[in-house]
């Protein structure tokens, strides 16, 4: 995958975190009932539902370990 849409994905993800974050933020806050604004709460529980389908499969594909520590080890015959 080219650079700059490794990028881009990334930062969905992150901006799709902080409307979450802002929405619990502003609803603990007292500023609007999520029953008020019942489309902003949709949004925001389909943003969730996708952010926590992204967290998992991240975490199942990646190495956990370090490409550094594995050459190091490599190197020294472990």
């Amino acid at each position: 995958m080219p650079r700059v849409l490794e990028t881009m994905r990334e930062t969905f993800w992150i901006l799709a975190l902080a409307i979450i974050a802002l929405f619990v933020f502003f609803a603990a806050l007292g500023a609007f009932s999520p029953t008020e604004v019942i489309w902003a709460t949709a949004v925001v529980v389909v943003l969730c539902a996708l952010w926590i389908v992204h967290a998992v499969l991240e975490a199942r594909h990646r190495d956990h370990r370090d490409p550094a520590v594995v050459r190091a080890r490599e190197r020294r015959g472990f």
